[in-house]
């Protein structure tokens, strides 16, 4: 009886584990205007990543493009919010070229930044090395988290 009471237990935490576990998207658009300081590049890119909250792991791709040269770097830094800068959570690359993927492992800080929308990613180039493009990282409300077992989920308002 206690061994059967024991598994049961196991069990149930194990489903509740798993039941809590996520993968969240996340996007950012990229461009001039938004580094800090601004730039007049007409660069422009996009990010794609997912979140797995069960293993921590961050995966990504980047595109980008219209650079004034080649990217001689690409990151993600954290935390700051919009026109604000910090330091870099996340190396892309050195000489990364579009598109790039790869993936690291957060931590529970990075992971609530990233979570909070205190994230950013750039592209930087020779005549900007401070960064070319950039776009604040934020959660993807068009896509449906898998914790949502495919329940209807009410979608945001967008503007007109």
């Amino acid at each position: 009886m206690l061994r059967a009471s024991l598994l049961a237990t196991a069990l149930t935490l194990s489903l509740a584990t798993a039941a809590s576990a996520a993968m969240l998207h996340f996007t950012a658009s990229l461009d001039g205007k938004t580094e800090v300081p601004p730039t007049k590049s007409t660069g422009y890119g996009d990010l794609l990543a997912t979140l797995d909250t069960s293993t921590k792991t961050l995966n990504y791709t980047l595109t980008f493009g219209g650079l004034t040269g080649p990217a001689t770097a690409a990151h993600f830094h954290g935390p700051a919010a919009p026109g604000a800068n910090a330091g870099v959570a996340v190396a892309i690359g050195k000489a990364p070229t579009s598109p790039v993927s790869g993936k690291a492992t957060l931590t529970d800080p990075q992971i609530a930044d990233l979570e909070a929308g205190k994230w950013y990613v750039n592209v930087h180039t020779a005549a900007n090395p401070g960064g070319e493009i950039r776009g604040q990282v934020k959660p993807d409300t068009m896509a449906m988290p898998a914790k949502s077992k495919g329940k209807a989920m009410a979608m945001p308002a967008t503007k007109k």
